[in-house]
């Protein structure tokens, strides 16, 4: 007589157990919405000028008041910081003054030995190993959008002096590699970049850049002795330069590749304060879905990061490597306990 064996409910049996298992028992990691922050798309970074966010506002008479708490600063202190993660504990690199060798840095991690606002051929820095030059390398596409100075036409060159706009607010226009060895005619470079005024038809048209890095013009950056500007604006450069924030960073925000994928920060360049707040702590923002209060409220962390952090976060979130300069080094902490998980790729 021929055995029946009863095999269907068996392998029904086996199936449901398997359905009902966790996924990461089976060797996968279960989909979470912990995990989105590896599917960051886009990247801006919006560069202020000249404030700490604390210290002893030993400036303050020469424009350049703390703004932490500041009444000339309503945007930051009001909207921007309920609505963004921000670091209470950022700084520049130890020592790293003017302007220049921190723009470099955001870009390669060093300054190159540079500590000065001299023009880029002037440095003459022939390293491929910064930012642009690996975004390129992996074909992230990438822009720069400067700010023409206020009463200059619209520049259609390679930016190099400072007869369209302060070259030392433009990091990668310091590199050989972003201009054909400073070539002011350079395809390249006016191809990448551009006057801040397209952002915002960039924008429209969905053609955004996955990288932008984005300088105000000295009106709007929020430097001090600056007083050749609209009459329609205040003449306080601290509050101009916030109601500049006021204005524009909602045309990042409100872009359907922000909201589905971006991470914008908001960054001063460097400290100004005397003594132990030479340094910093300057002002750092950051707004993204992915952000830790999602931008409906605020987060803040006491972290130490400096220019660094930020450059290590955006090599990790475009996954490309090396890391470069001080982003090598193990002691530089990036920016991932400001993202609503830990999990940076």
């Amino acid at each position: 007589m021929k055995r029946s064996w009863k095999i269907l409910p068996l392998v029904s049996a086996v199936l449901v157990l398997l359905v009902s298992m966790p996924m990461a028992v089976l060797g996968q990691e279960a989909p979470s919405k912990k995990s989105q922050v590896s599917k960051v798309t886009n990247i801006w970074v919006i560069m202020m000028e000249n404030h700490n966010w604390t210290g002893n506002n030993s400036r303050a008479s020469s424009g350049r008041p703390d703004i932490r708490g500041n009444g000339l600063a309503p945007y930051v202190n009001g909207q921007l910081s309920q609505t963004s993660a921000h670091a209470e504990r950022y700084f520049n690199p130890p020592g790293n003054h003017p302007s220049a060798p921190n723009y470099i840095w955001l870009e390669a991690g060093t300054n190159f030995g540079h500590h000065s606002d001299s023009l880029p051929a002037e440095f003459n820095i022939t390293s491929h190993q910064h930012l642009v030059h690996l975004l390129d390398q992996a074909g992230i596409s990438w822009k720069a959008y400067a700010e023409q100075d206020y009463g200059k036409s619209k520049y259609q060159n390679c930016p190099l002096t400072r007869s369209e706009l302060d070259v030392s607010h433009v990091g990668v226009s310091y590199f050989a590699d972003d201009s054909n060895d400073f070539n002011s005619q350079s395809a390249y470079c006016v191809a990448h970049v551009r006057p801040y005024s397209e952002m915002a038809s960039d924008l429209a048209a969905h053609r955004v850049a996955r990288y932008n890095l984005i300088t105000p013009n000295l009106c709007h950056d929020g430097h001090e002795g600056i007083s050749n500007c609209s009459g329609s604006e205040s003449a306080n450069n601290t509050t101009r330069g916030d109601a500049w924030l006021r204005r524009n960073v909602p045309l990042i925000t409100n872009s359907s590749e922000f909201k589905k994928g971006g991470v914008l920060f908001i960054i001063w360049d460097e400290g100004e304060d005397s003594g132990i707040y030479r340094d910093g702590p300057i002002g750092m923002f950051m707004l993204s879905p992915f952000a830790k209060g999602g931008g409906r409220s605020a987060y803040s962390n006491f972290i130490h990061y400096d220019h660094s952090s930020t450059l290590k976060t955006i090599e990790e979130l475009f996954r490309v490597r090396p890391l470069l300069g001080a982003a090598a080094n193990s002691k530089t902490t990036d920016l991932r306990d400001l993202f609503n998980n830990s999990k940076l790729p």
